[in-house]
């Protein structure tokens, strides 16, 4: 997966079927659809992959616990059935995670117990495992860390988790080896239309040497997520308002905050959301939050109030009580929503469910949804776009579609970690055997190679600090005081592996360690910070 070769695919194709606007999961997976059914499919991000909402998920694979509390059936049982494809197709990404619900009533297990095993009954035979309904000792012995003041009993459920930055790199390599062309920081600035006002392809720019291209294509698909309002406003300055940006915040903390490898789902906290305490990477994640926000932006910033909730929420659940100065990192996601017709401001009237919509221009968007369901999202988008263009009606071929580093299960090594590597672990293992330097650590306190930084320049598309640390290894989101560290290191490789500049390097180097410290809620200074 290399950008030039990439753009170069840009210059030689005169007309492509597909130009699909969004490099998240929406974006990946519409542009995988159409390229395994034999669409030319060109996929234009304006940043990295993932870079927003698509790499600040909650790292769940899940039918959604909240959403059949609501009564959303539906929603669950397809977000269900999902998850089951995605842990065969993902194998080396996705795993099953056991969940346990502390019980402070002795009602509350019967309630959830009951509760659960309608979840498991509405996943069928892609199951991940029943539910079990535990004793007080048995919740305490699985979860060292809980709070045991008036600890009644558990529920343990079954659901999926994953890393998101690294399925949607795969994806990518996927959309590439299928015969699709997904190239990053290449921004639509405008849409080409013809004298009878129909979408003919977009104006695109490179973000970093500012050259533009005309690319035509017969389909143009809008999946831009929070940003979706701005594509439209390219399309039609008079489009209503169909996105509301949610924001969901993170803490990511030292993992003798749950000395567990199960997950603690609070069903209930007192703004009567769930929060999950969930393993990943061997950190405790905390979150989430739901905050309707005005405005999207590629770098959202958790609000003091959310900091707070979660805070004191884990607080209550939790025998270790975390403090400011326990965060690792903190991070913020938006979660793009479709809008309430009545224009409702509370999150829970807003749908989780995705929509397709065509616009009397031909442009295709695909709004709301999460990750779970992107494949469905995709596969119902490609759909629709195949109606309203009348292109030829080749069935979807995703749901047994293996991605790129997928694996079977019983191969995964999940104790070494670069299990998200899937199949292409012996390569970066061979790169790491080529030089003694590849084979040392980014930063003493993480497991993460140079190797796998070279890895990332010369085969996954990274191009700056922030896409090696932030997305293709997770340190920035892990530990933002060692990704600041280790800045320095960073600029220096991608100086000498693209041939950049000393001072292209400085640059670089200080503006992601002022990205960094904002993923910090106390002040810190690098301790080498010197290329």
């Amino acid at each position: 997966m290399k950008r030039n070769e990439e753009l170069q695919k840009i210059t030689t194709t005169s007309e492509w079927d597909f130009i699909i606007i969004g490099g998240g999961a929406s974006g990946l997976g519409s542009a995988l659809d159409a390229t395994s059914r034999g669409f030319k499919t060109l996929l234009l991000e304006s940043h990295d992959f993932a870079k927003a909402t698509s790499s600040r998920s909650t790292k769940l694979v899940h039918g959604g616990v909240r959403y059949l509390a609501q009564g959303d059936i539906g929603l669950v049982k397809e977000a269900l059935k999902e998850r089951g494809l995605l842990s065969k197709n993902a194998a080396h990404v996705v795993k099953n995670q056991s969940f346990i619900i502390p019980n402070y009533t002795w009602w509350e297990g019967i309630y959830y117990k009951i509760g659960l095993s309608i979840y498991d009954f509405l996943a069928g035979k892609l199951s991940l495992g029943k539910t079990r309904y535990i004793s007080r000792s048995s919740t305490i012995n699985k979860l060292p860390t809980i709070e045991q003041n008036r600890l009644s009993s558990g529920v343990v459920y079954q659901d999926g988790q994953f890393d998101d930055a690294r399925l949607s790199i795969n994806l990518a390599q996927t959309i590439i080896e299928q015969g699709g062309t997904a190239v990053n920081y290449i921004k639509v600035i405008s849409l080409l239309k013809n004298e009878a006002n129909k979408i003919i392809g977009v104006v695109a720019e490179d973000q970093f040497n500012k050259q533009q291209y005309k690319i035509y294509s017969k389909v143009v698909v809008n999946a831009t997520g929070v940003f979706t309002n701005d594509i439209l406003n390219l399309n039609n300055p008079q489009h209503g308002k169909f996105v509301v940006p949610s924001q969901g915040i993170h803490l990511v903390l030292d993992k003798s905050f749950l000395k567990s490898d199960d997950a603690i789902m609070i069903p209930k906290t007192s703004d009567g959301r769930v929060l999950f305490v969930v393993p990943w990477h061997d950190r405790a994640l905390v979150g989430t939050t739901d905050t309707l926000l005005e405005n999207p932006s590629f770098e959202p910033h958790a609000l003091e109030t959310e900091i707070n909730f979660v805070l004191t929420t884990a607080r209550q659940y939790l025998s270790k009580k975390p403090t400011r100065e326990d965060v690792k990192s903190v991070f913020a996601g938006l979660r793009p929503l479709a809008a309430p017709k009545d224009g409702s401001k509370s999150t829970k009237e807003v749908s989780r469910s995705h929509k397709v919509l065509a616009s009397d221009t031909g442009l295709i968007s695909i709004i709301g949804g999460k990750w779970t369901t992107y494949r469905k999202m995709a596969e119902d988008t490609i759909n629709k776009a195949i109606e309203v263009h009348q292109l030829p009606n080749r069935p979807s071929a995703t749901e047994s579609l293996s991605i790129h580093g997928n694996m079977k299960p019983e191969n995964v090594d999940r104790s070494n970690h670069k299990y998200v590597y899937g199949s292409d672990i012996p390569s970066i293992m061979s790169l790491e055997q080529s030089n003694p330097e590849y084979s040392k650590k980014i930063h003493p306190d993480h497991p993460f190679t140079i190797a796998e930084v070279i890895w990332a320049l010369r085969y996954e598309m990274a191009e700056t600090i922030e896409d090696v640390l932030a997305r293709r290894v997770r340190l920035l989101f892990l530990d933002a005081r060692a990704a600041i560290d280790s800045a320095h290191i960073i600029a220096s490789i991608i100086a000498k592996e693209k041939k950049h500049s000393t001072e292209w390097a400085t640059q670089q180097q200080n503006e992601f360690i002022e990205l960094a410290k904002s993923y910090l809620l106390t002040s810190y200074s690098p301790k080498n910070n010197q290329l």
